[in-house]
């Protein structure tokens, strides 16, 4: 299945954005709107990835600091790689932005899918929206 990654702007591709993470974040994994949606959105870059019928499957955003967050892929996507395809276009975004840190909170279940990635957990676990968290950043070496 083709899949294209955008860069897409918050006022023009909200809806489809939040129709994916609602239905990963808040429908499958029982995150709470009001933790889910915050006010960050209108300042990020938005990546949004559609199949070759134009339907959006997957997203991430970049937060002006070098923090990657809000990635999902819904279910019908998981396990062909476009995981690994969304967290790279934001990598390499923020390379040619020239961020000085990129860096993610990862789900600690999916610590091992970062690290494949060239991300290194540091510091303690912690807890965000009821989930287990670690602290990951990018090694640009």
């Amino acid at each position: 299945m083709a899949v294209t990654i955008s860069k897409v702007d918050w006022q023009d591709a909200e809806e489809q954005l939040m129709a994916i993470r609602r239905e990963v974040f808040i429908e499958e994994q029982g995150v709470p709107e009001d933790e889910e949606i915050d006010p960050k959105d209108p300042q990020c870059t938005h990546f949004l990835a559609t199949d070759e019928n134009g339907k959006p499957v997957g997203t991430s955003r970049l937060l002006p600091g070098g923090q990657i967050g809000r990635m999902a892929v819904l279910s019908s996507q998981r396990g062909t790689g476009l995981g690994g395809e969304l967290l790279m276009v934001a990598v390499n975004y923020a390379l040619e932005q020239n961020y000085s840190d990129i860096f993610l909170h990862a789900q600690t279940q999916a610590i091992g899918f970062y690290q494949r990635y060239g991300f290194e957990a540091e510091g303690p676990e912690f807890m965000d929206a009821g989930i287990p968290h670690r602290n990951m950043i990018f090694n640009k070496g």
